[in-house]
């Protein structure tokens, strides 16, 4: 869901719900938007990389997405897809400011990543964190966010269903609510709120054949990006990877059961400290396109890479537990030779 042409912010808030209720109800939601609009931001991303319409030659490539600032020290939630391999992320706030951030910590697999203001305004509206495990299905929520570069946009829906982990998709992320509040390229990072005005979920993605809307929208539990963010804080490796196994580690000639192909490394990321290559060809494989050519990592300070992502929680905890000046080992296949990568983490 990430949007990789900028487009044009700053129409305003725009309520897309049908069927509102009654006039006290919407007035309901009005003040609510008015109470929780301030601690929602856009999140505008550079990275380097091959875009979509060629196969090879690296380019500058924006994106958007969205975020909401949960701490009065300039802390914000957003999906890690939004930000993984950025160069550069900046922040836009309601009166269309925008400052420096950066990720501190990101994980992949529940698609939530935490950014820290480098700098910001004086004052600062952070949102309230819920507690996404007293929603049930047909509680009404809201979703504010960044559709097709239209800032701070309100849609309204309810819990569709509860998804237990890798539940949708296989490797999939840890847990995700689903709902029929409309969600479109732009949204994703951006908060889902209870009626209370209380942050329950980051969005991630949609469900769609059409490749627009079409009522299956999902958004990661607050309790769970509490859990990876805030209380493991997750490391943020500034990679994007495809897992290889079964027949796809067979075509790459992986000498073991599965592996990660490279797809992009973000700019002075541990990731690209290690010397970890990125891919450099776009190629069509079966129904998908990857990039090849980037290095397929084998192993994490020895924990071996293994199919279905067996071993990710493994290296997130050992990656998380790493200090400044702490040494870190990777094995990659580079052009059929298994190669050792290693770097101190900065302080």
């Amino acid at each position: 869901m990430r949007q990789l042409a900028r487009l044009g912010v700053g129409l305003g808030a725009v309520v897309a719900a049908a069927a509102l209720g009654t006039p006290a109800h919407a007035q309901q939601l009005s003040e609510l938007f008015r109470k929780v609009s301030p601690s929602v931001v856009l999140v505008r991303t550079i990275e380097r990389g091959i875009a979509p319409e060629r196969s090879t030659g690296l380019t500058t490539i924006p994106g958007l997405g969205s975020g909401v600032l949960i701490s009065a020290e300039g802390k914000i939630m957003t999906a890690a897809h939004v930000v993984q391999t950025a160069d550069k992320v900046g922040i836009q706030f309601q009166d269309g400011k925008i400052y420096p951030a950066h990720v501190v910590a990101s994980s992949v697999r529940a698609d939530v990543a935490l950014l820290q203001l480098d700098q910001f305004p004086m004052a600062l509206a952070p949102a309230k964190l819920g507690n996404s495990d007293s929603l049930s299905v047909g509680d009404q929520i809201i979703v504010i966010g960044a559709p097709y570069g239209l800032g701070h946009s309100l849609t309204v829906g309810h819990v569709s269903g509860r998804i237990p982990g890798g539940g949708m998709v296989s490797g999939g992320p840890m847990e995700m609510i689903q709902t029929d509040a409309a969600i479109n390229m732009g949204n994703s990072g951006g908060p889902m709120f209870n009626m209370n005005g209380e942050v329950v979920g980051i969005v991630s993605r949609i469900l769609t054949q059409s490749g627009g809307f079409e009522g299956l929208g999902f958004a990661i539990p607050s309790r769970v990006a509490e859990r990876v963010l805030l209380n493991a804080k997750s490391f943020w490796s500034g990679i994007d990877f495809v897992l290889l196994q079964d027949t796809m580690a067979q075509v790459f000639n992986v000498p073991q059961p599965a592996g990660l192909l490279v797809q992009q490394v973000a700019t002075g990321s541990p990731g690209a400290l290690l010397g970890i290559r990125a891919g450099s060809v776009r190629a069509k494989i079966g129904e998908g396109e990857v990039l090849v050519g980037g290095d397929i990592v084998l192993d994490v300070a020895g924990i071996s890479i293994t199919p279905n992502g067996g071993s990710f929680e493994q290296i997130q905890t050992y990656l998380s537990g790493l200090k400044a000046g702490d040494s870190l080992k990777v094995n990659v296949l580079r052009g059929g030779k298994v190669v050792r990568l290693a770097a101190v983490r900065p302080r």
